[in-house]
Formats: structure tokens, C-alpha cells, sequence
């Protein structure tokens, strides 16, 4: 059985939540739809792998411990500035998500999430940072 979605050649999604059953559920849910998925249960460990195989995307939990998930996307950002990255929290904060949203998050979601509203999410991440990645390559200044 193939649907639409499955036709498009996906590309490397990093999870990066400390709650083991979201994470895996989530992990699935997003490769059952052709997407190539990485986890990290926390911060470190996905800066590690930001450096070592780096994702297209970033779905990155807020409130984790030892690394917060706003140090996190710091870091993610320095390693590599154009790795877009969509914020998880299930603490509601319009203030911290305006602000993350000023740092250049891509979009910023409460859990639990509605998978079709993130395979969205994902897909228009990922076309924001194939656009910025062909204007970088044109020779483009503007975002």
C-alpha cells in the first residue's frame, strides 16, 4: 500500500526527547513514512550526532535535564546554521517560544503532538532550508 508521501525520497530527521516511550513511538510513526530517523536522549549525545552524521531536521523536547533543550539548539546552530530545527514542549511558555522563534527555530509545537501536523512541519522545514541552502549557492544575501 503506497500513498503520496511515500513516493518522495526522504531525508534524516534527528529526535531529540529524554521521554523513551515518545521518542521511539514518534521514531516510528516518522520512518513507517520513509523518513531516516536518528535519537538522542538528550542534548549531548545530539550534538554528538549533529557533528558526526548531520540531520536536515531537528525535533528537539525543551525541557530535558542536564542540557536544556534552548542550550541544545544553541549548539545546534553554531555546529551547523543551517540545520532547521522545530521545538517540542509540553509546557506551555508563549513567551519562550516567541523568543526561541526570534533565534531562528523553525516552528516550535506542544506535546503530544499530532503526527500529520508534523510530518508538515517537517516537510516545510526541510523546503525552508533546501531554499536558503540554493540562494547560498547562487550567491543570494537575502534569507
Amino acid at each position: 500500500m503506497q500513498n503520496n508521501m511515500e513516493k518522495q525520497t526522504k531525508f534524516k530527521v534527528l529526535l531529540v526527547d529524554d521521554e523513551e516511550i515518545f521518542r521511539e513511538a514518534t521514531a516510528r510513526q516518522l520512518r513507517v513514512r520513509g523518513f531516516t530517523v536518528l535519537t538522542a536522549d538528550g542534548g549531548e549525545a545530539a550534538l554528538e550526532l549533529v557533528q558526526s552524521d548531520p540531520p536536515e531536521v531537528v525535533l528537539l523536547d525543551q525541557e530535558m535535564p542536564g542540557m536544556h533543550g534552548s542550550e541544545t539548539f544553541a549548539a545546534i546552530k553554531e555546529i551547523n546554521p543551517l540545520i532547521e530545527v522545530i521545538m517540542l514542549t509540553g509546557n506551555t511558555s508563549v513567551d519562550n517560544a516567541l523568543e526561541l522563534m526570534k533565534l531562528g527555530t523553525f516552528d516550535y509545537l506542544m506535546k503530544p503532538v499530532n503526527i500529520e501536523e508534523l510530518l508538515y512541519k517537517i516537510e516545510d522545514a526541510h523546503a525552508r532550508k533546501q531554499l536558503i541552502e540554493r540562494r547560498q549557492r547562487s550567491g543570494s544575501t537575502t534569507p
